[in-house]
């Protein structure tokens, strides 16, 4: 086994042209922190996604121009629902479902955050614009990096001990987000406007942290982001060396 954490990332699917894809800071981000990014094409099927994970230390669930199936948590589409990609919620649900079988840490972002929630039994808003009154404008556009509001971190998360400040300004890219939240997580951080930012797992043996915003956009310049991937990579990397003992 490489000294160095391999860490699953599911794709993305461009309908158009039937290729998997997935943006490059992702992978970027992981292996400027130490770790071996590892592509997971969405291929639902369950004997692959055990085997692709047998050769991983940790798993990323990574955004999606796509929308989590409503279906999944008890609703009809709203007016503005998006569109979904079946293979894409049903292949990072799978991934979920063995991560938390092998104790594999997760870190998930945006989209992936949103997929946790529901494989927890969690809901979301389907628009934020329409259903949470008094929200501001939570998809920001270009410059995708830029810092546009602020998320105020509950004291007793994770989060909070990366987190210098206890309150962080972030970038913003989503028009839904965390309703109910699922079960074994809770609320690490929300906006001014109450729209939840950041969720994450209670229990002291696994590390599970969903973030609303992209931590992968930043990395580079924003120490919180940077931070993020820091931390993950190391907790990647103490599954690695337990994993090490283990064949040894």
């Amino acid at each position: 086994m490489s000294e160095y954490p391999r860490v699953a990332l599911t794709m993305r699917l461009e309908l158009q042209t039937r290729r998997f894809y997935l943006g490059r800071d992702y992978c970027e981000a992981l292996q400027a922190h130490g770790a071996v990014p590892f592509h997971l094409g969405l291929i639902p099927d369950r004997e692959y996604i055990s085997r692709a994970l047998d050769a991983c230390e940790g798993v990323l669930l990574p955004g999606s121009d796509s929308d989590v199936d409503p279906h999944r948590y008890g609703e009809e589409p709203h007016s503005a629902f998006k569109r979904n990609i079946p293979v894409k919620d049903e292949t990072d649900l799978l991934v979920l479902e063995e991560a938390e079988k092998r104790n594999l840490p997760v870190l998930a972002i945006c989209y992936g955050m949103q997929v946790l929630n529901v494989y927890r039994g969690g809901s979301l808003f389907q628009d934020i614009d329409s259903q949470i009154e008094g929200a501001f404008k939570h998809d920001q556009g270009k410059p995708l990096e830029r810092l546009s509001h602020k998320i105020e971190i509950e004291p007793q998360s994770r989060l909070r001990w990366i987190s210098e400040e206890g309150t962080e300004k972030v970038n913003s890219h989503h028009h839904q987000s965390v309703k109910k939240v699922g079960s074994d997580l809770f609320v690490s951080a929300v906006a001014a406007d109450g729209v939840i930012e950041a969720i994450e797992d209670p229990r002291p043996e696994r590390f599970v942290l969903g973030v609303q915003w992209h931590p992968e956009l930043g990395w580079r310049d924003d120490r919180f982001s940077g931070d993020i991937f820091k931390v993950f990579v190391e907790v990647c990397g103490e599954q690695a060396k337990r994993s090490l003992e283990v064949e040894a």
